[in-house]
């Protein structure tokens, strides 16, 4: 393995010694340029650098103006669209206001509504009041009545024996007168 290794380095050492000095010698030699021609060419390059920083400075106002238009235009989106919001907003106010209005209208029905049936109960807790009151006292005097007819009934029954009793003396009595004397 060594002795293979060994022999891998020399040949890339020897494969390098002949491919580098082909390829130093590659170099060309650039063509002599005169003072004028390299004056000219930096007056051109300055013209141009000149022409293009014009362009980036008109590009640089173009794209400012265009950014400074974008930015009124959608400040002045966004001013509409608060304007609408607010216009909604108003509306949907005037509408919970109206509600309002209209669940008071509700709550003071319901308090008539209310009021109503607290008066027709407590006239028709009165009337039933005064009827069962009517009846206990009309309940009294049939139970007076009954007590007066059942005396009556006694004293009819006394009247009738006494009756009774008187006719017997009576009868007793006649007997004795008409008997003589003795």
């Amino acid at each position: 393995m060594r002795r293979s290794r060994r022999k891998l380095s020399i040949a890339l050492m020897g494969g390098i010694c002949f491919i580098l000095p082909p390829l130093s010698s590659a170099v060309e030699t650039a063509p002599r340029i005169s003072d004028r021609e390299i004056i000219e060419s930096l007056a051109e390059l300055k013209a141009g650098q000149q022409t293009l920083q014009q362009q980036i400075t008109d590009l640089k106002e173009s794209t400012q103006r265009q950014t400074s238009d974008f930015r009124q235009d959608t400040q002045r989106q966004i001013n509409d669209l608060r304007q609408e919001m607010n216009i909604r907003f108003d509306d949907m106010s005037r509408r919970f206001d109206d509600m309002s209005r209209r669940f008071d209208d509700l709550n003071r029905r319901f308090d008539d509504v209310t009021t109503l049936l607290q008066l027709l109960i407590g006239a028709l807790v009165v009337v039933l009041g005064g009827m069962l009151a009517w009846l206990i006292a009309i309940w009294r005097r049939l139970a007076r009545v009954e007590e007066r007819q059942k005396a009556f009934e006694t004293q009819d029954d006394e009247i009738k024996f006494l009756k009774e009793s008187i006719g017997r003396l009576h009868e007793m009595f006649m007997q004795l007168m008409a008997r003589p004397p003795q």
